[in-house]
């Protein structure tokens, strides 16, 4: 095979072979096929697209370049979750112990954060002791002793989304549903999961900025799935507003925390139910999801969810007493209210410029290289569909500098939009995709 013959293949509108996918993702990987030549072939990919059938076959090349995890020795089928990324977007952290205790397994590698989103690895570290680079081979002993586990992802599980990606980055074709779609289910495959619910986003604060484009990429995520033989359902959900009320590490753990108490926002109850409901079907302890919402909203009443979580942190070498006492949780020394200047109901908040300042203040990374700050963030006081009064509190500004703390006050009140009539609250959730 010839590299220009692929990509003259491909820019002309044909579909490759399984052969041919293989045959550039693995030399690309290696560093046989220069950057000029990938380039050239993701931009026929961003125009052109690809079909089904080569979607999958790119993301089994992409599993493919590198090792995988083998959960066989885990009992029972094991679930994964996935988020496109949002702003106060801390589920996993509430869903992990949830389903748990709920007698389904969960063996969960996540990420760190880049940009306006946060990561779940990220808002772990914050509490004292947490370790989250265990060996796969502790990694599964935990979870059949326990049921939970949550580490950080392997640098050899796949290097060719690592590549890929990066080149996408600097070429101008990140924006292609078949690369995304195969960046995000290579990873989630790799890593060994049974089934997968797919959380895609949507809305100001997420990469998908419309309900039709989260539905678009769901659909081609959903077929990679089924397709590789996982069973795989999506969820549309909403982030044209933050997800909850906190927004920055340590206190994005608080709000888990009391969430997994029975005290957490209705928002973040209430998708963390529903994801997790979908996936007690997905692993069959279920049959419907009314069935496994009710059996998950008893465990938060009776304590049940908040005990695995104690569990887990003891486990992984943290301190189970955060669970009860928030002083054990990094505090910023700089404490700001953000104050309106007007009247009315609150319409609309750019979620994107929240994520962002909370990202200037610390909690974000601009680039991988950066250090966060586990102690700084916003904490909302008013969301969509509030009455605010002159003088009230919209929300308070966590910082490590006055100066940074004065800047991001500006930035969250301009964030905010009031107007003189009661808005209709948007959907949590705007479709569910079944594989």
């Amino acid at each position: 095979m010839r590299v220009p013959d692929l990509i003259a293949k491909k820019r002309d509108g044909h579909s490759l072979t399984e052969e041919e996918i293989s045959f550039l993702i693995d030399n690309y990987t290696k560093g046989i096929i220069p950057d000029y030549q990938m380039s050239a072939w993701a931009m026929a990919v961003y125009f052109r697209g690809m079909d089904n059938r080569e979607t999958r076959a790119l993301t089994q090349a992409m599993i493919q370049s590198g090792e995988t995890i083998d959960l066989s020795p885990i009992k029972g089928t094991i679930v994964d979750k996935h988020s496109t990324g949002g702003v106060g977007d801390t589920t996993t952290i509430v869903l992990a112990p949830l389903v748990a205790a709920a007698g389904v397994p969960v063996a969960k590698m996540s990420g760190r954060g880049l940009g306006h989103t946060g990561g779940t690895i990220d808002k772990l570290e914050t509490i004292p002791g947490m370790r989250l680079d265990l060996a796969t081979g502790k990694f599964i002993e935990q979870v059949n002793r326990i049921g939970i586990c949550i580490v950080g992802q392997t640098g050899n599980l796949v290097p060719a989304d690592k590549k890929l990606y990066a080149l996408r980055d600097v070429t101008g074709t990140v924006e292609s549903l078949p690369l995304i779609a195969a960046s995000i289910m290579s990873k989630k495959l790799a890593a060994g999961a049974h089934a997968i619910l797919l959380d895609v986003k949507t809305g100001s604060g997420a990469f998908m900025k419309t309900p039709e484009e989260a539905l678009a990429l769901a659909k081609v995520m959903v077929d990679i799935g089924q397709g590789l033989g996982h069973p795989t359902a999506a969820l549309i959900t909403d982030m044209d507003q933050p997800l909850g009320y906190a927004i920055g590490n340590a206190l994005e753990v608080k709000e888990a925390i009391k969430t997994l108490q029975g005290k957490g926002p209705d928002d973040l109850t209430e998708l963390c139910l529903t994801i997790g409901a979908h996936l007690l079907v997905l692993a069959k302890k279920t049959t419907n999801e009314e069935e496994a919402y009710q059996e998950l909203k008893g465990l938060l009443h009776s304590g049940e969810a908040i005990d695995k979580l104690a569990q887990l942190i003891e486990a992984q070498g943290g301190n189970p007493q955060v669970v009860e006492d928030f002083d054990l949780l990094p505090k910023a020394p700089v404490l700001l209210p953000v104050v309106s200047d007007r009247e009315g109901y609150v319409d609309k908040i750019d979620c994107y410029q929240v994520g962002h300042t909370a990202m200037l203040l610390g909690a974000g990374r601009a680039t991988k290289e950066d250090r966060i700050d586990p102690a700084v963030g916003i904490q909302l006081c008013k969301k969509v569909g509030d009455y605010v009064n002159k003088g009230d509190v919209l929300a308070y500004i966590h910082a490590a500098q006055h100066e940074q703390g004065i800047r991001a006050k500006q930035a969250v009140l301009e964030a905010y939009r009031l107007s003189d009539h009661q808005p209709t609250k948007p959907p949590l959730v705007h479709s569910v995709l079944r594989g």
